[in-house]
């Protein structure tokens, strides 16, 4: 495993994203419990999470109290293992997803999230999404005064632009090193704040990130198979390097940015092996620019 960097925190260069393991088809625990400790097995040391990883009004915090029994059951060290999770969503019982940023709220969801975790700070939470009902900046002034209690250690933020990213900054000073938005193969809509992540020496988190390849946990059944559209490229040089286009995909991900970090899904142990393995996939120059094309095409 290759590994980056959160802010001064070293994590592997692929994570878990562990959404799949607790929304509508998740598998039953012993997998997903199987799954988590195969990631660590692989070297994963970066796990993110969310409160509202759950059935939809159902079990609220299912995801984490998940990761923590995975973690507690695990026979390997853990010490390195970095949990990310969110605040600021939910999950009401007709499956919507809402958006609550107050500052009351954010701070009673990373103290639930705490107990949730069985931990006394939380390494790197971050706000899941901006509410347009609440002024941004208090939000994150949340994040900061949640920093200064010792509650977190590190802060992120999801689903934010490029305006939303300096002035966070502003607020938490170098104690801001992510974020997580969704960009794929697929999905660019979020190139422009991974330029500004890398220029700003910020992690950037590709969430659903082999959108093209496979589809996300939110869009229904994965697209595992050779493609006929542009994206076919990635199922051509897994081909050549007899690997999966999913490796392939992660593997171009990490080319564009030393600070790009992705985290795929997964609910089954082979699946999170497989992507682990992107971390030590060299493709060359010629192949990058193949994949790069394909994606950028419209």
């Amino acid at each position: 495993m290759r590994y980056r960097t959160l802010g001064d925190v070293r994590v592997s260069a692929i994570g878990l994203g562990a959404m799949p393991l607790s929304i509508e088809g998740r598998p039953d625990e012993t997998r997903a419990l199987a799954t988590v400790h195969a990631a660590l097995d692989a070297g994963v040391t970066l796990l993110d999470t969310a409160d509202s990883y759950h059935l939809p009004g159902q079990d609220p915090g299912h995801n984490e109290l998940l990761l923590a029994r995975a973690l507690a059951t695990y026979g390997g060290d853990t010490d390195g293992v970095l949990v990310a999770t969110k605040g600021g969503r939910g999950r009401p019982a007709d499956g919507d997803w809402t958006v609550t940023g107050t500052p009351t709220h954010l701070k009673a969801a990373a103290e639930a999230s705490l107990k949730r975790l069985g931990i006394e700070s939380i390494g790197l939470y971050q706000l899941h999404k901006p509410d347009p009902a609440v002024p941004f900046e208090e939000s994150v002034g949340a994040l900061r005064d949640l920093l200064d209690e010792g509650k977190i250690r590190l802060a992120g933020l999801s689903n934010v632009t490029t305006d939303q990213i300096p002035s966070a900054r502003a607020i938490l000073g170098d104690r801001l090193v992510s974020v997580q938005n969704r960009y794929s193969p697929e999905v660019q809509d979020s190139e422009p704040e991974r330029r500004l992540c890398a220029e700003l020496g910020l992690a950037f988190l590709p969430w659903s990130p082999l959108g093209g390849i496979s589809r996300s946990s939110l869009d229904g059944p994965s697209r595992l198979e050779g493609s006929t559209d542009r994206f076919a490229v990635f199922h051509q040089v897994a081909r050549e390097h007899g690997v999966s286009p999913q490796q392939v995909c992660l593997a171009w991900l990490l080319s564009l940015s030393p600070t790009v970090v992705p985290i795929p899904g997964a609910s089954r142990p082979e699946t999170v092996r497989d992507s682990a393995g992107a971390a030590n996939l060299v493709l060359g120059e010629e192949e990058l620019t193949r994949l790069t094309r394909a994606a950028r095409t419209p």
